[in-house]
């Protein structure tokens, strides 16, 4: 099927609560294109340096939104554009980023990852950490934090995944008892998007069941 086939099939069978990131990394522009024309407005890049210049190349009402793990030094290059920051896994992200948003008169959008796998290759604030940080978010004037963001481990277990996406919800839940204002929780990826939705999950990020495998 075609990457405009493969969009459609996705966005017919998502809830009208759940919006959709396609995942470009690594694509070349023809193929964000074709996806664009299909309607998508939603792309998410890896790294900084790649999304910058598919910004520069691709129309002006695409929100960019930056889901790899965030090089401090490199923040700049996206703070004039980028939509939303997925992975904020460290104050040292949030402070930069901050810094260089109001640089730009902006204010940014993003999530603070959680880590919710049991894989220690993945990055984030743990649950402690998370409610800790709440209530000092309203001092990062030029950050706005949506939500929250995780991955589940990359495993065939379905029960994992399914008790890592529900205790990323619990810690959801608990942060909006605090009276945060979050109305994101990205969770879910090509292959656990549908049951991410089911855990309660309001963005997902998908890549190869649009474009195809990853080049």
């Amino acid at each position: 099927m075609s990457i405009s086939e493969n969009l459609k099939q996705i966005i017919q069978e998502l809830p009208s609560h759940v919006s959709l990131v396609a995942v470009s990394k690594t694509k070349p522009l023809a193929d964000l294109k074709m996806a664009y024309q299909t309607g998508q407005r939603i792309f998410g890049e890896n790294k900084i340096q790649e999304m910058t210049q598919k910004w520069e190349a691709l129309p002006k009402d695409i929100s960019w939104h930056m889901i790899g793990n965030v090089q401090t030094n490199k923040i700049k290059y996206m703070a004039p554009y980028v939509s939303l920051v997925h992975g904020i896994d460290r104050i040292k992200v949030l402070q930069e980023l901050n810094k260089e948003a109001a640089k730009n008169n902006r204010v940014i959008e993003g999530l603070l990852q959680v880590h919710i796998a049991e894989e220690e290759t993945k990055f984030g604030f743990s649950s402690d950490e998370i409610l800790a940080l709440i209530d000092q978010l309203k001092t990062f004037k030029n950050v706005h934090i949506k939500g929250l963001m995780g991955m589940a481990s990359f495993t065939e277990n379905k029960e994992q995944v399914q008790s890592e996406f529900k205790s990323l919800k619990k810690l959801y839940n608990q942060c909006i008892f605090k009276g945060c204002g979050f109305n994101t929780l990205s969770m879910g990826m090509s292959g656990d998007y549908k049951l991410a939705i089911k855990e309660g999950s309001t963005l997902i990020r998908v890549g190869s069941k649009i474009f195809g495998e990853r080049n």
